[in-house]
């Protein structure tokens, strides 16, 4: 994970770099799950995606080819993916690509819709869609015209500045975002001759503080994908929601998933909603936290303590020390200047889970329970500990030990 060296190196269509994305196959957040154990805003956001695809005329329709088994869902992590919240990623979709330099592997998301009611979500009526077209048929060729004349971003610079600035990479990414930008418009200016597009994508991006978690989401998974399959090792690789189930990945145990109940995080409700409207935890996102980011980083972001209704600057600190209790290092490129510049932990290690019985924290945004209305709050939750206990005997099993 240290070793590692993530750079953006493209915007393409989805269908065109993920094998075995075609016709009536959707990607989603989290562990495997059917149609029938999903959340509402899942299940509307596939719904949204069908029609966006023309799989379906209607809403309406899209669910009963879903209820009827016409479409094929599997893990967005299982083909090199991952994507917030819902997470749907469909073919005509134009994702991200990140390079791990180090390793060679490569890692997709789609674009950041911006905020209020998004696919991500489970929003799927007309704004929604025409807006994901926008990105597909504008923002996304741009992006891609901008990162192959510049040859490609190299990312792990940017996140140590960002930290530096006080984003955590997960519910705060407005100096990444601006970064992003800095580094990109000069490229983007020389090879988009539309100044009136160019302006457009330049103002969704400025105005959108949250556009660069979809390359901080793609750029952890590109970090943690190389440490899968170490024979013996307690690493997580990989942890995910689908709003129903909450899994992890662990080095030592390959592909296998350990799965416990979601649960409802805490935190701070938009006015008009409470705990009662909120979906249980959703999306890969929490790919962040695996690699050291989000809520491990939280001392690099007080701002975010509050926002979260995690209290103060002095308990944003405490979030990052209870991290270095179950992780087995310290990233020394990526530091915290309130800690004297120590480096984020990284690498969780399931044995310290169990020992300690302190499980990952995650910062989170939360979805309403039901299709269609969008973001109602965000806040912090806790991995299951259940599924790391799962874990442990799975590993423990595999190398012999009673």
């Amino acid at each position: 994970m240290l070793a590692a060296d993530p750079v953006l190196v493209d915007v393409v269509r989805a269908g065109d770099v993920i094998d075995g994305l075609g016709k009536h196959v959707m990607l989603h957040a989290g562990p495997p799950i059917d149609w029938a154990r999903m959340c509402g805003p899942m299940k509307g956001a596939i719904c949204g995606a069908a029609v966006l695809e023309g799989w379906a005329k209607t809403l309406d329709e899209a669910e009963q080819m879903a209820v009827g088994g016409e479409f094929s869902f599997h893990p967005n992590h299982h083909f090199g993916a991952v994507g917030p919240m819902t997470g749907i990623t469909t073919q005509n979709m134009m994702v991200f690509a990140i390079e791990n330099r180090a390793f060679g592997n490569r890692t997709y998301c789609t674009l950041n819709e911006g905020l209020g009611k998004v696919l991500r979500y489970g929003g799927n009526d007309d704004e929604v869609l025409e807006r994901l077209r926008w990105l597909s048929t504008e923002l996304g060729p741009i992006l891609a015209a901008g990162l192959q004349a510049l040859g490609g971003l190299p990312l792990k610079g940017i996140i140590a500045r960002g930290l530096a600035m006080g984003d955590e990479m997960h519910q705060r990414n407005a100096a990444c975002t601006s970064l992003f930008i800095r580094e990109l418009a000069p490229s983007l200016a020389r090879s988009v001759a539309d100044g009136e597009k160019l302006g457009r994508a330049l103002a969704f991006i400025g105005g959108n503080d949250l556009f660069f978690l979809n390359i901080a989401m793609p750029m952890a998974k590109s970090i943690a994908d190389p440490a899968m399959g170490i024979e013996g090792s307690s690493v997580v690789t990989a942890m995910a929601r689908n709003g129903t189930e909450f899994g992890i990945r662990v080095s030592g145990t390959g592909d296998a998933w350990f799965t416990a109940p979601c649960e409802i995080p805490q935190g701070m409700y938009l006015p008009g909603f409470s705990e009662a409207d909120a979906n249980p935890d959703l999306g890969d996102s929490t790919i962040t936290e695996t690699i050291g980011l989000g809520s491990f980083a939280m001392a690099t972001s007080p701002a975010v303590a509050g926002f979260l209704g995690a209290g103060s600057a002095a308990d944003a600190l405490n979030y990052t020390r209870a991290m270095l209790e179950i992780t087995c290092a310290q990233n020394p490129e990526w530091t915290i200047p309130a800690l004297d510049f120590a480096g984020l932990p990284t690498g969780i290690d399931i044995r310290k889970v169990v020992e300690t019985g302190s499980t990952p924290t995650i910062n989170t945004g939360i979805a309403h329970r039901e299709a269609g209305v969008g973001q109602v709050g965000a806040g912090i939750v806790r991995a299951p500990f259940a599924c790391f206990e799962k874990a442990l005997v799975a590993l423990a099993e595999r190398m012999g030990v009673s």
